[in-house]
């Protein structure tokens, strides 16, 4: 046990303290009454009886006092408390598409302000990391509780170069891996794309059998860099890991002006849909991106049990009242006065 005031320990000192002023008194008060006519016989009194029943009252009142005083220290103990868990990655597509504007004010934007609206409805079991991914793939915050980490890690994306999408659905299944090791697994933060295909490679499992984790792809799906996203997407299959993808841009495209050149760029939804159906998720169109909420209700969390330290300041103090209730009850019914 682990107190967060420890100095309020010294409170306990007292309580012996006060027994021995009290034991004073009471054979002060005896000698008194003695010499009035005997102990016992004086007006108002009775005979006090003798044995554990004479010393249980004030022995209850001095324990439940030295409880309190425990309590004042804000005591702490590990206790196994229930927890629903889950994780889930936003994969955001940062590729220099993604600055078009057939999606006001941008591709971007309207995937940041879409991922931020999904975060915000997330209960404080369900674990949330940022994966951003161009030509590579970077793990831009580790799967954390703290919402307020994860939105200020998504306002910091902005478009770069090419797209592999592929890059972006490794280096998420990379976080996943690493966030369910835990923090000491490997080297989280390594600036090097995950490789194109995991080593070993994972025993296929039925699609969603990982459910307590997925990833939701924000993409406009055109890819233009290696490795194939098919394989990377039969890769997350074969985990058992959902990817739910979310098209952004329109069909009709746009051009885009990129240092001087003139490109065209549009919404690829057939690939993106293929991608969520090989590994059981769901696409979501740019117009449907508030649906995105409805992903927790498909994601089939875990109830784990994990030590905690936690504050039980109320149930010492709890305890030390019960005490001494019970001290003056007895003192009450066997003595006749309270001590």
């Amino acid at each position: 046990m682990t107190f967060i005031w420890p100095p309020m320990l010294l409170a306990v000192a007292l309580v012996p303290i006060g027994a021995l002023l009290y034991w004073a008194l009471d054979r002060r008060r005896h000698r008194l009454l003695a010499t009035r006519g005997g102990l016992g016989l004086a007006q108002g009194t009775t005979r006090r009886p003798a044995g554990l029943r004479s010393r249980a009252p004030s022995a209850l009142i001095l324990v439940g006092m030295a409880v309190i005083a425990v309590a004042m220290a804000r005591p702490q103990a590990v206790v196994d408390l229930p927890r629903v868990e889950g994780t889930v990655i936003l994969a955001f597509d940062v590729s220099a598409s993604m600055g078009a504007k057939d999606m006001a004010p941008t591709r971007m934007d309207a995937a940041k302000t879409a991922a931020k609206d999904f975060v915000a409805r997330q209960p404080d079991g369900i674990s949330i990391g940022v994966v951003a991914f161009s030509d590579s793939g970077v793990s831009v915050q580790t799967p954390t509780t703290d919402q307020a980490t994860v939105l200020s890690a998504i306002d910091r994306l902005t478009p770069e170069r090419g797209t592999s999408v592929a890059r972006g659905i490794l280096a998420s299944l990379n976080a996943i891996a690493v966030a369910e090791a835990g923090p000491f697994a490997g080297n989280y933060y390594s600036n090097q794309s995950p490789a194109p295909t995991p080593t070993p490679t994972p025993t296929p499992v039925p699609s969603g059998t990982h459910a307590p984790a997925a990833i939701v792809l924000l993409s406009d799906g055109e890819n233009n860099e290696s490795p194939d996203p098919f394989a990377a997407a039969q890769a997350a299959a074969d985990m058992g890991v959902r990817i739910y993808t979310v098209g952004l841009g329109s069909a009709a495209g746009t051009t885009l002006n990129l240092d001087g050149f003139q490109v065209f760029t549009q919404l690829d939804q057939a690939t993106l849909q293929q991608i969520s159906q090989t590994t059981g998720g769901t696409y979501y169109g740019a117009a449907d991106a508030q649906q995105l909420r409805s992903i927790y209700d498909n994601l089939d969390t875990q109830l784990v049990v994990q030590p905690q330290e936690t504050e039980v300041t109320s149930l010492v103090a709890g305890l030390g009242l019960l005490m001494l209730l019970a001290g003056g009850l007895t003192s009450l019914l066997w003595l006749g006065r309270l001590p």
